[in-house]
């Protein structure tokens, strides 16, 4: 069972503590909102290591995605979504582009991305796992506490108690 909470009372109530990411991510996955502990991708043009991750027992967690930002091809589809939603991945945040949007919207999955591009990406394992990211003004480490919602994506150090 997803717990309920809002990035904008997660920020009136922790303030300063957590980082507010700048990105304006549109959301992709049929779950508005989602939390966990944060896995981390950097990677460009090339999902090999997102599709290894992704299919692997995800416990809640969120894969944070560095992409540089590209949109030339998706780092993420339908296939690899419905694995991370099999494997019980919280969500998956990417700073690129994903595909199959009506697909993605039909599983209970957060994801957010930058935009949409039928064009697939590389399969060479170019990449980094387990790296801090950063990207929209906020460092993504691992372990590190994410929240997504409709307002937008926070971080956090460690695990919020979550407002009432």
């Amino acid at each position: 069972m997803t717990e309920v909470f809002a990035t904008a009372d997660l920020i009136d109530h922790h303030g300063d503590v957590l980082g507010s990411c700048e990105t304006q991510f549109r959301s992709y996955g049929g779950r508005d909102m989602f939390h966990g502990p944060v896995a981390t991708i950097k990677c460009h043009e090339d999902n090999a290591l997102v599709k290894e991750q992704l299919n692997q027992p995800g416990e809640g967690w969120v894969l944070v995605v560095d992409g540089g930002g590209s949109l030339r091809s998706a780092l993420l589809g339908d296939l690899v979504a419905k694995a991370a939603f099999d494997n019980g991945w919280a969500g998956v945040i990417i700073n690129g582009a994903v595909r199959d949007v009506a697909e993605l919207g039909e599983l209970d999955l957060g994801i957010k991305a930058l935009g949409s591009n039928p064009r697939k990406s590389g399969k060479t394992g170019a990449g980094y796992l387990d790296v801090p990211v950063a990207f929209g003004n906020v460092l993504f480490t691992p372990e590190s506490w994410v929240y997504g919602d409709q307002d937008g994506v926070v971080i956090s150090d460690e695990k919020l108690e979550l407002p009432a």
